[in-house]
């Protein structure tokens, strides 16, 4: 059998693929998997510069995005050429996003009308002040029966109302209905199906969830809800659901594949965990920390500072399931401030060897509230701190503290969850790039005093939007069913310190958190008596 015959019967083995772009925070990945086995076969990642114009605030280019994407396509596709693999066989692309991230942009010339807003920044803080006054009783949830979410700095409506109150150029593109609004997911759907020629303006019901504008129950659009922060509806994309064909690839390597699957990153991480039972809950280690758990198919509102989400709609007529969310907003970002605003490492994996040399803090906590706590606290004004210091510790244990944070505030969220449901977790599924830190994993199961299960490919995030591509009415090349998967190996971390210790830990760590709330006040401080 000659080279090219080898080559050529191959590439019939695999059968058919589907691709995921993982548009995140801090970079962009492209990833092609093999719809029978959900194996990974190919893909390319880019970093994304964030930049940060103001004290809290953070934004990103829309078209370093798109490029972004544009060249993870390019690269994975000859990746994929090089290995003999036929990239004719892909027969569709879902996409994830970093979510609330928030854009407008103009649709006749297809320029962005200002940078990006990202999730975690801070600039609305007094837009959300205004909006909480005006509530009656000053009541930051006023809207959380329609929205499931607490008015809050973190989600787009605010944003956007921000850009439409501070940017002449978004304001006039409102007014001479030229403006569209998305968050990322949009942006790039719209530009991948033609942008100014016919792209096609749209949304899933996971990104639409985080938008404040969204109403739950009726999963569509709220006019009450775009009335209380004055935003025309005109300019919002249409809700769809995370599975479905929205349009066809117009440019690249993949001209004329269709585009049907979509989520927020943390929903498609629920999906690619195959988290689809009432009760099954996964944790993402990324940028921030994201907890969801499936509650099914009726919205559970949470008592404990969690938010009610959307986690997915896996067809037009499939029903909607949800999640309750507890959101994290410094997990992995707090390895480049120790990086670079501390210079006490180098690498990330530099991290996880200078905590492992003490294998304790020393009784030094760390919590990195550098843009306020998210769940179960709601707490704009919190603000970063670092106690217990004594003239022993160093960065090792400083180190230490940075993991443990991220376990504590974690475990924050689990109890919350506990609460709200009733049911208590009997395990963590997690994923995300920090979970490549095997000490941080042991750390965590030591601190909920539960077992910690990763998968071995940690690509959750990019697998779930795939699998919704690759379910979809008209593709069909997926079967969502968990027994038609291949046994996907995991590796599972036991608790090993005794729960005393655990609770001791815990409990100081409560206590370093009262300490970093209210930092941030607006209240003028008289010198002199050092009274207020």
């Amino acid at each position: 059998m000659n080279g090219t015959m080898a080559a050529s019967s191959n590439r019939i083995m695999l059968g058919p693929l589907v691709a995921a772009i993982d548009q995140g925070t801090s970079s962009t990945r492209f990833l092609v998997f093999n719809a029978k086995t959900a194996e990974l076969l190919s893909h390319h990642q880019v970093e994304i510069k964030q930049s940060f114009p103001k004290e809290g605030w953070v934004e990103e280019d829309p078209k370093e995005i798109l490029q972004s994407v544009y060249e993870c396509m390019d690269r994975t596709c000859e990746k994929m050429t090089q290995l003999n693999i036929d990239i004719s066989n892909i027969k569709a692309v879902g996409v994830t996003n970093q979510r609330e991230t928030t854009l407008v942009w103009d649709k006749e010339t297809g320029e962005p009308l200002y940078n990006a807003i990202v999730w975690l920044d801070l600039r609305t803080q007094s837009t959300v002040e205004r909006l909480i006054n005006k509530t009656p009783g000053r009541n930051k949830n006023h809207l959380k029966h329609k929205t499931g979410l607490p008015i809050s700095t973190y989600f787009s409506a605010v944003k956007l109302r921000w850009l439409m109150d501070n940017v002449e150029k978004v304001h006039e593109a409102v007014l001479s209905h030229r403006a569209m609004f998305g968050t990322v997911d949009s942006w790039l759907i719209w530009s991948l199906t033609g942008g100014k020629k016919g792209g096609v303006h749209c949304t899933d019901v996971t990104n639409a969830s985080r938008t404040m504008l969204f109403n739950i129950h009726t999963m569509d659009w709220d006019p009450e809800l775009c009335k209380y922060f004055d935003i025309p509806m005109e300019i919002l994309p249409k809700v769809r659901s995370s599975s479905e064909i929205y349009g066809l690839m117009k440019s690249g390597p993949l001209t004329g594949v269709p585009i049907s699957g979509c989520l927020g990153d943390q929903s498609a991480a629920l999906v690619g965990q195959m988290c689809f039972k009432d009760g099954q809950a996964k944790n993402t280690y990324g940028t921030g920390c994201f907890l969801l758990k499936n509650v099914g198919t009726k919205p559970v509102m949470s008592d404990h500072g969690l938010l009610t989400t959307v986690a997915y709609k896996l067809g037009r007529d499939k029903p909607a399931c949800y999640a309750l969310e507890g959101s994290v907003a410094i997990a992995g970002a707090v390895v480049p401030w120790l990086k670079n605003n501390l210079g006490i490492i180098q690498t990330s994996t530099e991290l996880e060897q200078l905590a492992a040399d003490v294998g304790t803090s020393y009784g030094c906590y760390f919590v990195p509230a550098f843009s306020g706590l998210y769940a179960p606290y709601w707490e704009p004004s919190a603000r970063g701190i670092i106690c217990g210091l004594t003239q022993f510790t160093n960065r090792s244990h400083l180190a230490f503290a940075a993991l443990e944070a991220v376990c504590f505030q974690t475990r924050e969220i689990l109890d919350a969850m506990n609460q709200d449901s009733g049911i208590h977790l009997s395990q963590l599924q997690v994923d995300g790039g920090m979970t490549s830190n095997r000490l941080l994993m042991q750390l965590q199961a030591d601190i909920l005093c539960i077992p910690v299960v990763k998968p071995s490919m940690p690509e959750t995030t990019a697998l779930g939007a795939a699998m919704a591509a690759g379910a979809a009415e008209g593709v069909s090349v997926w079967s969502l069913n968990p027994e038609d998967l291949t046994e996907v190996t995991s590796e599972k971390f036991e608790p090993q310190i005794n729960p005393e210790e655990s609770e001791l830990r815990y409990a100081r760590w409560k206590k370093a958190v009262q300490r970093a709330m209210n930092w941030e006040t607006t209240e003028p401080v008289n010198n002199g008596n050092g009274q207020k």
